[in-house]
């Protein structure tokens, strides 16, 4: 006689049943079918368009910049023009990266004392804001180096007269982005690597077009001693955090737009 007394119902739950006819087996055999399910299609999306936002990144910041930001004209220091040119590439050498030109500023002493070890050494690495002001005077004239009688039948550069305008000059330093600055004035952002400080404006690449008509006019240049070690002017834009991007560069009075 089966004895349905109130107790042993209770006992003899769903979930009870269900675990007693589960096997050991039938947990593998569940388990092994779950590991070849394919995988949601947004799964397999998710890292393509990570990567994707990250090789997009470095681009579309310097779009941002060159559209958004403001121009500001920087001087590289005085060096022989055919050291301009390696390769393909263009190298700069500004003013504003040397320790010994900053060192004068206001606050160069308090990021100097910020961003020391005990030592004394600058930590690699640390970041910086030079304060830039735009100078008036528009108007200097320049004696160009080139020889307009060699380069008549060759292709026009973007442009060629004697209104160079003025590098912009540096006014302080901060460690930290400045909240409020003058309309004339920008904040740049560098970084201190083994003793100067860099802008990521020291190398531009440019085509194979450009590379030529630079070498030709730097040949011109070098015939003429007085202008073969000279500033280079070279005209960057800067948005509102300091990053900056380079637009053009002035060679003599010779104006080349990258």
């Amino acid at each position: 006689m089966t004895n349905n007394t109130p107790e042993k119902n209770k006992t003899s739950t769903p979930e009870k049943e269900f675990s007693e006819k589960l096997t050991f087996r039938d947990y593998l055999i569940a388990t092994e079918e779950k590991a070849h399910q394919p995988l949601p299609f947004w799964r397999l999306v998710a890292p393509l368009l990570v990567q994707v936002g990250l090789i997009l990144g470095v681009p579309s910041q310097a779009v941002y910049t060159e559209m958004a930001g403001k121009s500001v004209i920087l001087q590289t220091l005085p060096t022989d023009v055919s050291n301009l040119l390696e390769g393909s590439a263009l190298s700069f050498d500004y003013n504003i990266s040397r320790p010994q030109t900053l060192r004068r500023l206001p606050g160069w002493r308090d990021w100097v004392r910020q961003n020391s070890r005990r030592n004394g050494r600058i930590i690699q690495g640390s970041t910086l804001y030079v304060i830039l002001q735009e100078q008036r005077s528009l108007n200097r004239q320049f004696n160009s180096p080139f020889d307009d009688r060699f380069t008549s039948d060759r292709p026009k550069v973007d442009n060629l007269n004697s209104a160079v305008p003025l590098a912009w000059k540096p006014v302080s330093i901060s460690s930290d982005l400045p909240m409020y600055l003058s309309n004339n004035q920008v904040a740049l952002k560098g970084n201190y690597q083994n003793g100067s400080i860099n802008y990521g404006l020291e190398n531009y690449y440019v085509s194979q077009a450009q590379r030529e008509q630079i070498d030709y006019d730097l040949f011109q240049a070098q015939q003429n001693q007085r202008a073969r070690r000279r500033p280079i002017l070279v005209r960057v834009k800067v948005d509102s955090q300091g990053n900056a991007t380079p637009t053009s560069m002035w060679i003599g009075d010779r104006n080349y737009n990258f």
